[in-house]
């Protein structure tokens, strides 16, 4: 997704300085790739790091990922030659992600920041640039809900939101602050007050396809910005393809994890169910022995024009964004097994849109991998669904990478375009939240019912009081008169 950007910033003329862990293979005008030292995550998880990583093992592996990632970083080579140096930049652009401690070259060179996020809007995000992020129907990123959800998932995405914010500030945000302090200086702004002052955040999400939110101005949706119609596939491949009267099952795990390293049970499972359908499959992993004819492996594939080849059926899949983005851009339904972080809410998404079916890992065996792909086969409504939600995910008045690279331009022209900011990062928690206008809008009824009551109790303190009154004052006669009578008579 990042290469795809900076490619076509470096194409329109600008002179893109990238410092990251993955070197552009061929060398283009106007970009320059600086090697960053530090952990760099490719197809090189297995299937045990993965599976059954609750909630808190979730953050806790990518805190300390994070961090270490950073740590790591700050102290290359070619960062500190970036403190060192005079240049002058238009605009910092980062992933918005993990920890910020680079966040402070934005005070080093008085220059508007851009951020990235490669998945859809992350707990943190809203905090940074006011945009609104209500728990009522937006999902949380590491819960598996929809937009609609019943009163105890509302419950439940709401202490998830809390939570993973306080988590992010404490566990993250605070250590990076440490770092900034003692890379940048004291003179360093906080990382909070660095991370308000974002011009512009570029999402991986798309109305059409993840849940509909309000967004400010400097939250710009580019759901799809890598994909492109610009791949051809090699000519192997394409024969295999094309010869696949019956149709095509691909099979990938992303480029984080490698699927050979399936316990030999969920392995067999795939390959007793693939030997038992007419379907031609195409799997990325590595070696696995004991294959049916029907089944082809490579250790990389070129995903996004497989996908797009007219005889593939089905996508099975770990739920990652990138690619199931490009199943709906190419409308192939899915099997989705979603592993941690955000596969649990696309995959959820996804069989909710009627696309996709959902196969836990937990529970892979031959009958139910052969249930899941008859189903997705078989039944026409989900390439119907997927067809459909293509056209709509492709539907837009410019395409993802030119909105992306429209609104960078535009921070640049702008200067950060400060008149985007939104007010909402002026005000304290409880003002955004109008828990003080509240209070007061609440005091003045309870006033103004104390008013009420205490004036009605003097009224009625009154009336009865004048009431006695006469009461007394008519008394009098009656009880003179009343005398008078008996007095006669005697």
């Amino acid at each position: 997704m990042f290469h795809t950007f900076f490619r076509a910033l470096a194409a329109r003329g600008h002179h893109v300085e990238v410092y990251g862990h993955h070197p552009l293979e061929k060398p283009m005008p106007n970009y320059t790739d600086f090697s960053i030292s530090g952990p760099a995550v490719l197809n090189d998880m297995s299937i045990e790091q993965m599976s059954g990583m609750g909630y808190y093992q979730v953050l806790s592996y990518f805190k300390n990922n994070f961090l270490e990632t950073c740590r790591s970083v700050i102290k290359s080579q070619n960062i500190m030659n970036l403190m060192n140096s005079n240049t002058t930049y238009d605009v910092i652009i980062t992933h918005l992600l993990g920890s910020d401690c680079l966040i402070g070259f934005v005070h080093r060179f008085q220059a508007p920041l851009v951020s990235i996020t490669t998945s859809t809007s992350l707990p943190w995000v809203g905090i940074r640039n006011g945009n609104p992020d209500n728990p009522a129907y937006i999902p949380s990123y590491y819960l598996p809900f929809t937009d609609q959800m019943n009163f105890w998932e509302r419950l439940v995405n709401a202490v998830f939101y809390l939570a993973t914010n306080l988590w992010y500030c404490i566990e993250i945000d605070m250590p990076t602050e440490e770092m900034l302090e003692q890379h940048f200086g004291k003179n360093c702004p906080s990382v909070h007050e660095l991370q308000w002052n974002t011009s512009l955040i570029l999402v991986n999400s798309h109305f059409s396809v993840n849940t509909p939110r309000p967004a400010v101005p400097t939250f710009v949706e580019v759901g799809g910005l890598h994909i492109n119609n610009r791949g051809k596939l090699p000519e192997d491949l394409q024969t295999y393809l094309d010869e696949a009267k019956e149709g095509v099952i691909y099979f990938s795990m992303g480029s984080m994890i490698r699927s050979e390293t399936f316990t030999e049970t969920k392995l067999r499972a795939f390959i007793d169910a693939f030997s038992q359908l007419p379907q031609r499959v195409l799997w990325k992993t590595g070696n696995i022995s004991e294959l049916p004819t029907n089944v082809k492996t490579a250790a990389w594939l070129p995903q996004l024009e497989i996908l797009k080849h007219p005889h593939v059926r089905v996508f099975i899949t770990h739920g990652g964004l990138l690619g199931t983005q490009e199943a709906i851009y190419a409308g192939v339904p899915m099997i989705g097994m979603p592993m941690m972080n955000d596969q649990q809410l696309n995959v959820k998404n996804y069989v909710s849109k009627g696309v996709a079916v959902q196969l836990n890992y937990d529970s892979i065996t031959t009958e139910n991998v052969l249930k899941a792909l008859v189903k997705v086969l078989h039944d026409p409504s989900y390439r119907t669904n997927a067809k459909r939600l293509s056209q709509l995910f492709r539907d837009r008045p410019q395409s993802a990478l030119d909105t992306a690279i429209y609104w960078t331009e535009y921070v640049i022209r702008h200067r950060g375009a400060p008149h985007l900011r939104s007010a909402a990062l002026d005000l304290t928690w409880y003002q955004y939240l109008l828990l003080d206008v509240i209070l007061v809008i609440i005091a003045l009824i309870i006033a103004l019912g104390l008013i009420v009551f205490y004036s009605f109790k003097i009224m009625l303190k009154l009336v009865t009081g004048n009431v006695s009154q006469a009461a007394v004052t008519n008394h009098s006669p009656v009880t003179s008169i009343s005398r008078r009578v008996k007095h006669s008579m005697h």
